[in-house]
């Protein structure tokens, strides 16, 4: 029986595999930092022969290129993805021999891109399992959005198809191996679970328990917005992206730090909220590494802009460099470690407090406050406090003279996002206070909660 491994990346909610028969290996759908693979292969004893890509991936840059260079493994792309490197072209129903028993079937599975692949692998004469990329997920899809709205409804449709063809083929022993769904927004829900079998997608999963016409209903309704790196990632995976650079950036000094701050480049601090909140480099940026970093941090910085990061230790910049060479941000213009007197060099900190809502009930009860709300739509419509003004945090850059006048608390689901939007606003000279708590506990403290229209 082979052995699946999977290689998390829950930062961005994605899985690779690593499958081998004890001898020979293939990995499915690996990230740009490829170590990760090798070492996991060189700890099983076995040699990587094969790369299989279930599609050109739009939230992160793919490593599948790299690996396949460094191990000469037979790199598997669809023959219809317009690639600007060689690979071995794989199409619906082929089928490709791994070592001595691993059988590799090919089933085309468009849905959440139009060329999109599953991978079914057969061993001894039985199928064992399904590597179904962005198609069939644990409980739901892959989001059909991403190629734009003229392809949306069609893709929809190809996903519900897909994934009845995928059930109808397969027993329900086989194991479902999803790429994405335990956090990407690449899926249309999240799902808890760790792992799944065709038989449970069969009772479970809306693609396989509803007509196609309730089900795209359903999907489209509840699609939100989408990082805007993604734009950027197709075109790094056609063109075969290579390995990252790892080495560590050059340190920024106390000055540099702040020639940085005055000339627009983004300085950010990686440290959690609760650091940032009670001192930092006037200016900086929180993107804590405690959260989804490189997520938002990608989502909201300028393609291009010049980045520094401020971290406590070498090892968090080291965390926060793969976290960004994975959604294709390779080279940090420069660093520093230690603690923020020391960037600061000599000048006095910055603060802003932080609050939960029942504090924020109270201060409403004497004096007007702006409340600005920066989750997304879709948590906004499901419920909201009344009188808060709404800028989900990906568009607030662009709409910061948006926020009205005066002292702004800013709140999103658990307060990991309000950390990044009080510090915009506060690098802008507002006058903020962040909301570090959980949502449910608005109507709690009494603050007037109602759905949105």
């Amino acid at each position: 029986m082979p052995r699946v491994l999977s290689i998390d990346t829950p930062t961005l909610g994605d899985r690779s595999y690593l499958v081998h028969d004890g001898r020979v290996a293939f990995v499915v759908d690996p990230q740009r930092d490829i170590d990760r693979v090798l070492d996991l292969a060189a700890a099983e004893g076995v040699r990587i022969t094969h790369v299989f890509e279930t599609h050109i991936h739009n939230d992160y840059v793919t490593g599948g290129y790299a690996l396949a260079r460094a191990t000469g493994a037979a790199y598997h792309v669809n023959a219809d993805d317009p690639v600007t490197f060689d690979r071995v072209e794989v199409r619906d129903s082929d089928v490709v021999e791994v070592g001595d028993s691993m059988r590799v079937h090919v089933r085309a599975t468009p849905g959440h891109t139009f060329t999109h692949l599953a991978y079914l692998l057969r061993d001894g004469g039985r199928e064992v399992a399904a590597f179904t990329g962005g198609s069939l997920l644990h409980g739901s899809v892959g989001r059909p959005d991403l190629l734009g709205p003229a392809h949306t409804g069609a893709l929809a449709h190809h996903q519900h198809a897909s994934a009845n063809r995928l059930a109808a083929e397969l027993p329900d022993t086989a194991e479902v191996y999803p790429t994405h769904g335990f956090g990407s927004f690449c899926s249309a829900t999240q799902s808890e679970a760790a792992a799944s079998t065709v038989g449970q997608q069969k009772r479970d999963n809306p693609a396989l328990t509803k007509p196609a016409d309730r089900f795209v209903a359903d999907l489209l309704a509840g699609l939100d917005a989408w990082p805007a790196y993604y734009a950027h990632m197709a075109p790094a995976n056609s063109a075969g992206p290579g390995a990252p650079d790892l080495s560590t950036p050059e340190r920024a000094s106390a000055g540099q730090i702040r020639e940085r701050v005055a000339g627009g480049e983004w300085v950010v601090d990686l440290r959690n909220r609760v650091a940032f909140a009670a001192g930092h480099v006037a200016g900086t940026l929180n993107v804590g590494l405690d959260g989804s970093f490189a997520t938002y941090l990608g989502w909201l910085i300028p393609w291009g802009t010049p980045l520094t990061l401020l971290g406590e230790t070498p090892r968090q910049i080291t965390e926060a460099q793969r976290e960004l060479a994975r959604i294709g941000i390779d080279r940090p213009a420069a660093q520093a470690t230690g603690d923020p007197d020391e960037w600061a060099g000599g000048q006095e900190l910055a603060t802003f407090p932080r609050a939960s809502f029942a504090e924020l009930a109270q201060v409403r009860r004497h004096r007007r406050v702006v409340v600005l709300d920066n989750r997304r739509d879709l948590e906004w419509a499901g419920g909201h406090i009344d009188g808060a003004v709404h800028i989900p945090l990906h568009d607030l850059p662009a709409r910061r003279d948006e926020v009205p006048a005066g002292e702004v608390w800013i709140h999103c689901q658990a307060g990991y996002r309000a950390a990044i939007a009080a510090s915009i606003l506060a690098a802008a000279g507002r006058r903020v206070v962040a909301i570090d708590d959980e949502f449910d506990n608005a109507a709690r403290a009494g603050l007037p909660v109602v759905a949105g229209a």
